[in-house]
């Protein structure tokens, strides 16, 4: 077997991203607003409301399916 294939790849792309994130301190839920479909969310974790934020994380492609 071949254990050390991803060593060589290069990292992926970072960009700041529009983010939903939890309001409650002790939860670490949020997710991508280009994946979201309402504009008031609710956590899937907890099932509390989440603000809008911003996160450094990999550059995905967007959703095609966003209103």
């Amino acid at each position: 077997m071949y254990y050390y294939g991803k060593r060589n790849q290069e990292p992926l792309a970072q960009e700041q991203t529009e983010v939903w994130e939890c309001t409650v301190k002790d939860c670490k839920g949020w997710m991508r607003k280009d994946f979201s479909y309402d504009n008031h969310q609710k956590c899937p974790l907890c099932g509390n409301y989440m603000k809008a934020g911003e996160r450094l994380i990999n550059k995905i492609p967007l959703n095609p399916h966003r209103r």
